[in-house]
């Protein structure tokens, strides 16, 4: 049994906390008298959590879709969690940057493999029908994903490369969010027009999108290790961390998504196209678009060669 004096630090330690937000320790106290206890089931909320899959046609591989596409965005929701941590760290160190860089890195790492569940996961034939109860939406919409990329680097580094002599640091972020790389998948260049795959993502998300980029110009992952010491910026396993998230993100995971869409879309069966009328190889493959979060990392000929030989 617990010696009642064993609780007196405890009870001094909670007074202390109380008092520096002028709060009372007793009422506090009082709600743990009353307060039931906690079960894993309550605090992870597992019954809202298995309930939100809902299937749009009796086809059961697609509920591996849905469930498939929900853990992704739980993953990126941890991957902004620790993407944040770094950008508000009032002095940041080579230690914590790298750990971060790593924690995230694993997490993309997952998000590549995974995607066998999807490839391997479902029947060409039930996703072909199914498929098209999405239209027109796509996981081009992931506005999660957006928010990563924004994070990660420079805006430059996500304009399309047709457009970024006429972009700099002093562009407007609206007319800078016109020439992101991504749109080149809802945009016709030639007339201006947007699809609706485009103009649903825009009226749903712009106005956050360029809050965050905003917010992020200053100290997305990128910025914030340029502010580092020069000696700092230059070590081993930092850089190789950097490295190894840049190429995960930009290049494994995007083919490994490629590769997926590949498989079902050209199975035969279909039309050809993503759900959201998307030019979708030209946007998906990193050869053409040439994200790189980090370009001053690479070398000139890993800079050229980006997306070619995989």
């Amino acid at each position: 049994m617990t010696n009642p004096q064993d609780f007196d630090p405890i009870i001094k330690a909670l007074q202390e906390k109380y008092a520096a937000i002028d709060q009372d320790t007793d009422d506090h106290l009082l709600g743990l008298l009353y307060s039931k206890p906690i079960t894993y089931w309550d605090y992870i909320q597992t019954d809202a959590l298995l309930n939100l899959q809902i299937q749009r046609t009796t086809l059961p591989d697609e509920m591996v879709f849905i469930a498939y596409h929900q853990i992704n965005e739980l993953i990126f929701k941890m991957i902004l969690w620790e993407i944040r941590q770094v950008a508000e760290k009032t002095i940041l160190n080579v230690e914590f940057f790298e750990s971060k860089i790593m924690r995230i890195s694993r997490y993309f790492d997952m998000l590549t493999t995974s995607f066998n569940i999807m490839r391997e996961g479902m029947e060409s034939e039930q996703y072909m029908k199914f498929r098209y109860t999405l239209t027109p939406a796509s996981g081009f919409q992931s506005a999660q994903y957006r928010l990563i990329e924004f994070a990660s680097t420079e805006l430059i580094n996500l304009i399309d490369y047709r457009f970024r002599h006429n972009i700099d640091r002093n562009t407007p972020f609206e007319h800078a969010f016109e020439h992101l790389y991504w749109q080149a998948a809802g945009k016709d260049y030639k007339t201006g027009k947007k699809s609706t795959l485009l103009i649903n993502f825009e009226n749903r998300y712009k106005d956050e999108f360029i809050r965050f980029m905003e917010t992020y110009n200053t100290k997305n992952l990128w910025t914030r290790f340029k502010e580092l010491p020069v000696n700092d910026q230059k070590d081993p396993d930092l850089v190789k961390a950097m490295r190894h998230y840049d190429y995960t993100v930009n290049v494994t995971w995007v083919m490994a998504h490629y590769n997926t869409a590949k498989h079902y879309i050209e199975s035969g069966m279909g039309d050809g196209e993503a759900t959201g009328g998307s030019d979708w190889k030209k946007y998906m493959h990193p050869k053409y678009q040439r994200r790189i979060f980090f370009p001053e990392l690479w070398s000139e000929e890993e800079l050229n060669n980006w997306g070619e030989n995989i």
